[in-house]
């Protein structure tokens, strides 16, 4: 078997150029497959530059990844070294900013939550990029989305968390500040880099951005406070987010397991080869509460399945199983939402039988002619709310409010999500039980261990599980919608669902009640 040679690729066009490489744009002669190859001229390696070369090599090597460049080959003669890498057909992300100005939060919320998963692969391998910003984060287009690749591995090492390193590596605007000021720093410095990008992505430019390097390294030498442009509108998640990635202090800086688990980005759910699995094992148990008539359970566990089933979906690029994974998410939703209107249904005929016997016992009592007329088993909407009267733990912890106006309020708003969702009213039921989630979650930081803290930690969870369940519901229906438009779709616009574009607040909440009940 011949080794491979250059000659064997034809060379198309420049896509960049480095420090130390430039990179092509190449097609195989034979093969007829594209690639991206970086030459690399020997007679200018310095020392450093070499070892940044091999770094990469080694590590690309090592890293096998869905959203890490693919090392393909590499190979030299008398004067370069050629390292063959997977092309990438839509340029990179700093140049999809550029176009667009400013990305949506849920777009932003899409590159990041790939970019996540690549950095969550890195630090099980121990490895820490240190050079990461959105020129090296390629993308590439499929039939049906984009995906995010890391690459440019040439400041990369294999560092353990806590490790201390001391050499300067990175890109000035994206370096975090204790490599600036040049104190020992550890893979850390990585999540300030990712909380520019972050930044960058959702406002167009990055938070130092400076006319000249000396400017930005004073603003970042003297920790100049870090703010949102006039007029931005971001979700509290995705704020909470960026703020605990752009903190100045390594200490301070959010730890990589909590940024793992936050709630923006939601990695729970997010595709890889186990997902389907999970979806599958949800279902199934589902299945059997249904066949035991168990709905309510039932109903709860075909919601917690859409959850995986809508992210497998976006992120499937064969059209086949795209479809297959759609319809059986179709099949699902509707038995979920048949489910839920049977017990509706119950709960109306259980009402109408209680107001009907009260009718009847009062009819004992009264003359014929004056007779209470039974109500139809199905009332209008204007009737639920006076026929549905809340449970006891409502009424037990609203009677417990009354020194606090503000929960009592909260509690009044989450009484309208249940309504809502009995008229079927699920967009206007999600919005209800979300703003009384955001009113009553802060209780609990202060309430005392007590019978009211008890009811409404209870009350609270009920209802994440309701909002939680309709949420589910509405994006696989979202999803659904956006499968139909994407035939026309031709642009990059493909990459955001609008059964995603809103962040998941209920997660968020729910984050920070576990979190808190965990602590006490």
């Amino acid at each position: 078997m011949s080794l491979p040679r250059i000659t064997d690729f034809e060379i198309l066009e420049k896509l960049g150029a480095g420090s130390y490489a430039t990179v092509y744009k190449a097609r195989h002669k034979k093969q007829r497959t594209y690639h991206a190859i970086k030459y690399v001229e020997m007679s200018t390696l310095s020392q450093t530059s070499r070892e940044n070369l091999i770094t990469e090599i080694r590590l690309l090597r090592e890293l096998k990844h869905k959203y890490i460049v693919t090392l393909q080959d590499f190979f030299w003669d008398d004067k370069n070294i050629y390292i063959v890498l997977e092309y990438c057909n839509a340029g990179n992300l700093s140049a999809f900013i550029r176009t667009k100005k400013a990305l949506p939060e849920s777009t932003c919320r899409y590159f990041l939550r790939q970019l996540a998963a690549a950095v969550q692969y890195m630090r099980a391998n121990d490895v820490s990029h240190f050079d990461l910003k959105p020129q090296n984060l390629l993308l590439t287009r499929g039939a049906n989305n984009v995906s995010l690749k890391v690459a440019d591995f040439g400041f990369a090492q294999h560092l353990k968390l806590g490790e201390i390193n001391q050499q300067l590596k990175g890109s000035p605007l994206y370096m975090a500040p204790e490599i600036v000021r040049k104190h020992q720093y550890d893979a850390k410095a990585d999540l300030w880099s990712i909380g520019v990008i972050l930044y960058e992505c959702l406002f167009g430019k990055a938070p130092y951005s400076s006319r000249t390097i000396e400017e930005l390294l004073l603003r970042i030498r003297k920790a100049e406070a870090i703010t949102l442009p006039p007029n931005a509108r971001i979700s509290n998640e995705c704020h909470d987010l960026l703020r605990r990635l752009l903190a100045h202090e390594p200490t301070a800086r959010i730890s990589f397991a909590d940024f793992f688990a936050h709630p923006f980005l939601d990695l729970k759910t997010f595709p890889t080869e186990h997902t389907l699995q999970k979806a599958i094992d949800l279902v199934t148990q589902a299945c059997a509460y249904d066949e035991k008539h168990n709905y309510k359970e039932a109903y709860y566990l075909y919601c917690s399945a859409l959850q995986y089933f809508v992210p497998l979906i976006t992120e499937e690029t064969d059209a086949t199983k795209r479809l297959a994974l759609r319809n059986r998410a179709l099949s699902y939703t509707k038995r979920a939402e048949e489910i839920k209107n049977c017990i509706i249904e119950d709960e109306y005929r259980m009402l109408a039988e209680r107001q009907r016997q009260a009718a009847t016992a009062a009819t004992a009592n009264q003359e014929p002619s004056s007779a209470t007329q039974v109500p139809a088993a199905q009332p209008s909407s204007s009737r639920v709310a006076e026929m549905l009267e809340p449970d006891s733990r409502y009424k037990q912890l609203y009677a417990l409010s009354n020194s606090s106006p503000s929960m009592k309020t909260g509690l009044e708003i989450g009484r309208k999500g249940e309504l809502y969702l009995y008229e079927r009213k699920l967009d206007a039921a999600l919005e209800s039980y979300t703003s009384a989630l955001g009113i009553l979650v802060p209780f609990v930081n202060n309430e005392p261990k007590g019978e009211r803290r008890n009811l409404l930690l209870q009350q609270l969870e009920f209802w994440m599980k309701e909002a939680e369940s309709i949420k589910s519901i509405l994006s696989a229906k979202h999803l659904d919608d956006e499968e139909q438009k994407l035939s026309t779709r031709t642009s990059l616009r493909t990459i955001t669902f609008q059964g995603w574009s809103k962040p998941p607040l209920i997660f968020f909440i729910l984050f920070i009640v576990l979190n808190l009940i965990k602590i006490v």
